[in-house]
């Protein structure tokens, strides 16, 4: 297990943490002064009141939680946000309620999952011709469903 720096901004902020042994994402709390009303269809930036160090050649991913985006269908707006390593500022979370309902947000609430991973960086050389495959240029749905 890798240490990860983990600075608290605001009053009432929760370090974030794992719901088992073996849970690949941490979850991720809404720090609030006030509860949040997400109304059908809107978006709101919500805190969670941290800021990270992460470490070089790693990145966090933010995802939303399953259970909360099955039973009151909220869910981070852009689908799976992306923390660099060199970013320190305070982590938010643009939370979207795909309901016909008002959702409500409360501090110390989890809203969602950051599972951290290593990546690489490419330098990308322009090429006028590519290495052919059996896909080829084959796209959306060339693999077929079955």
């Amino acid at each position: 297990m890798t240490e990860l720096k983990v600075k608290l901004l605001r009053k009432g902020a929760k370090m974030p943490t794992y719901g088992t042994e073996f849970a690949a994402g941490a979850d991720l709390y809404a720090c609030l002064d006030e509860t949040v009303t997400v109304a059908p269809h809107e978006t709101k930036l919500i805190p969670i009141g941290i800021a990270m160090e992460i470490p070089v050649g790693w990145a966090g991913f933010v995802y939303a939680r399953s259970g909360l985006a099955l039973k009151r269908h909220l869910a981070p707006a852009n689908k799976v946000g992306v923390i660099d390593c060199d970013y320190r500022g305070e982590i938010f979370v643009p939370m979207h309620n795909h309901s016909e309902d008002d959702q409500i947000i409360e501090s110390g609430e989890r809203i969602a999952q950051m599972i951290f991973a290593s990546y690489y960086t490419a330098n990308f050389v322009e090429a006028e011709e590519l290495s052919e495959t059996v896909r080829s240029e084959g796209g959306f749905g060339s693999t077929g469903t079955k």
